[in-house]
């Protein structure tokens, strides 16, 4: 697996299907700022909120036309046909829990202070990364804030002095050392 992460803002996303699991996955692109449409004969309540196209019915492959990416919260049967259309469209799909009919894996996510951190296991163990998204989650220290505050300046400050990537890191760590010096 190659580990991307999705600038979805404006772009159009589609979400097949319109149970329990979809409503779940609409949150996150909600929050991203996706344009959901979302693709089912019977769609939930909670699913019909401003600025999400409901499209009561079955799934048809002209529901992908326009899509960057594809939830395919279905059955078997539908994710393979969305798959297939996905597939001549070379738009990606995440088939919940359905790893082959994806050729995409949402995995655990953990986001706190400007950071994302994302758990795969390929499809195979969604619970697995669930408990490292908790186990990670705890562990990320409280004060993640100014360690991003402090890597954002810094960062602007050693492109402005042309310092060589290769040499930042050791430099960031010193920084971050800083913030706790000025504590004690």
């Amino acid at each position: 697996m190659y580990p991307t992460f999705l600038r979805l803002t404006g772009r159009k996303v589609v979400l097949v299907g319109g149970g329990r699991v979809a409503v779940a996955k609409l949150q996150g692109l909600l929050a991203e700022g996706a344009q959901v449409t979302v693709v089912a004969p019977e769609i939930r309540p909670e699913l019909e909120q401003p600025g999400v196209v409901l499209v009561r019915r079955g799934f048809e492959e002209c529901d992908l036309d326009g899509a960057w990416y594809v939830v395919s919260a279905a059955p078997p049967e539908v994710n393979r046909r969305v798959l297939d259309a996905a597939e001549r469209r070379h738009v990606f799909v995440n088939a919940v829990d359905d790893p082959a009919h994806a050729t995409a894996y949402a995995g655990g996510v953990v986001r706190r202070k400007g950071v994302t951190i994302a758990i795969s296991t390929d499809g195979r163990a969604p619970a697995l990364a669930g408990l490292l998204r908790e186990a990670l989650d705890a562990w990320l220290p409280g004060e993640l804030d100014e360690w991003m505050a402090a890597a954002d300046a810094a960062r602007r400050e050693w492109k402005r002095e042309g310092v060589p990537i290769e040499e930042r890191r050791p430099m960031l760590l010193e920084t971050l050392n800083r913030l706790y010096e000025r504590k004690v």
